[in-house]
């Protein structure tokens, strides 16, 4: 008897366990039911597929089989995409249509979600609507407290993506004026800057690359997005493979794995090899122990450790230019990358070397001395970060505390530089290796 209680025991230990570890299934949940039933009176068939929530990323979705290579994950058909083409056919499509200049894809989209959420309990979208996020991440959502902790490169994209984002909405305060006959309230305030930034991240977070034939009622910039509601909650995973297309027999859009995934795990797919930069500022998250993942050194850094009085070094600057090799120099996890090590070998250069500089860019050793003056600036380089790295880990240990309103952008900023930390650390170590292999 008190064997076999304790089977039980171990069993229902084992079970709690795995919903913990796997992801806790949240089918039951009323929105999912209701968002599950609307797919399928637009012909969605239920996959193997269950929401979850996963204590490391969140929401997502699990399976409850295993999925072998090349099985077929998820099939969505046309009907259940949010499209321009659904925008059109929709009461916005006539003043899509005669307005002039055109609007671009982008805004006819972002026009729709505002619209459709607006319209609350009327709108036919509202189930996937009431399971899209409330907030993003996204740099163009973070307080300038946070931005300006983020690494130089990065904060320079955010501050471009804020001003585009502000820029969209400026231009396009005459067209949603011309939306006033469809609301009973100012279009000022359905169309806040607020929801268009909301609209925004949701396109730009969440779409899926659906190329569509240009129309005439849209500016030229690419038509091709599309929203795919469920599929949308797939998380991203740099280290898994998958073959994502809309096919045109079966009209639906389809996600084959080309990994394994064990029954009740959470089931990733890849949205291209980004580094956790480019991750941060198109998606608002950042990946743990991401092989893609590198630090920038940005050209004023680099020139730190080179004295002004060299009589070249102009010259040197120039040519680094001239052949794209100021941008893209970067630590990773294997160290400091071949283009790095490059721009500094060829800044390094004596004054008696310099006629090799062409020699330098093709990656031959002009010198003992050229290697080891390299190898010791890119060191330098390295601590530097690190002790920089460091102290914006401690502001934000700071400001964490001070601040409970930013807590969780706060957090995010502080993994990302925390990974940053780990590529660094692990990159000095390199080169230590190096600099004692040399000497």
């Amino acid at each position: 008897m008190k064997k076999s209680r304790g089977r039980t025991g171990r069993k229902r230990r084992r079970k709690h366990l795995r919903s913990f570890t796997d992801g806790v299934n949240c089918s039951h949940k009323l929105e999912y039911i209701k968002l599950k039933k609307w797919l399928k009176d637009r012909g969605f068939e239920d996959s193997n597929l269950r929401p979850a929530e996963f204590w490391d990323t969140g929401r997502g979705l699990m399976t409850t089989k295993g999925l072998q290579v090349r099985d077929l994950i998820i099939s969505l058909p046309e009907k259940c995409l949010l499209t321009t083409g659904t925008v059109l056919s929709s009461c916005l499509g006539e003043y899509i249509m005669k307005w002039k200049p055109p609007v671009s894809p982008l805004i006819a989209l972002c026009t729709f979600l505002i619209a459709e959420k607006h319209a609350g309990e009327k709108s036919l979208w509202k189930p996937y609507l009431d399971v899209l996020p409330k907030t993003y991440a996204c740099p163009v959502c973070l307080e300038r407290d946070v931005v300006s902790l983020l690494p130089e490169p990065l904060r320079r994209k955010a501050q471009e993506q804020r001003t585009m984002v502000h820029e969209l909405y400026m231009s396009s305060k005459a067209f949603f004026s011309s939306l006033q006959p469809l609301f009973a309230e100012n279009t000022g305030t359905v169309f806040s800057y607020s929801a268009l930034e909301w609209a925004w991240c949701t396109i730009n977070t969440r779409t899926i690359y659906m190329k569509h034939s240009q129309r005439e009622c849209f500016s030229l910039e690419p038509d091709v997005y599309a929203l795919a509601p469920y599929l949308d909650l797939l998380n991203h995973n740099p280290n898994v493979q998958v073959k994502a297309a809309f096919n045109e027999q079966t009209r639906s859009y389809e996600i084959w794995t080309n990994s394994q995934c064990k029954k009740y795990e959470e089931v990733f797919i890849c949205y291209g090899p980004h580094d956790n930069q480019r991750l941060l500022l198109e998606y608002g998250f950042v990946a743990i122990d991401n092989p893609h993942s590198s630090v920038c050194v940005s050209s004023d850094t680099l020139l730190r450790y080179f004295p002004p009085l060299d009589k070249q070094r102009n010259a040197k600057l120039s040519i680094l230019k001239d052949h794209d090799f100021l941008e893209n120099l970067t630590f990773g996890p294997d160290g400091p990358s071949w283009r790095l090590l490059t721009a500094l070998k060829l800044l390094s250069l004596g004054a008696d070397e310099f006629t090799y500089w062409r020699r330098t860019l093709l990656g031959d050793v002009i010198s003992a001395r050229n290697e080891q003056q390299a190898l010791n600036i890119t060191a330098k380089i390295c601590h530097f970060l690190i002790e920089e790295t460091q102290h914006v880990l401690l502001q934000i240990s700071q400001l964490k505390t001070n601040k409970e309103n930013l807590k969780n952008h706060l957090a995010l900023v502080e993994v990302l530089r925390l990974e940053d930390l780990k590529i660094l650390q692990k990159s000095a170590e390199i080169l230590c290796n190096l600099n004692m292999a040399t000497v």
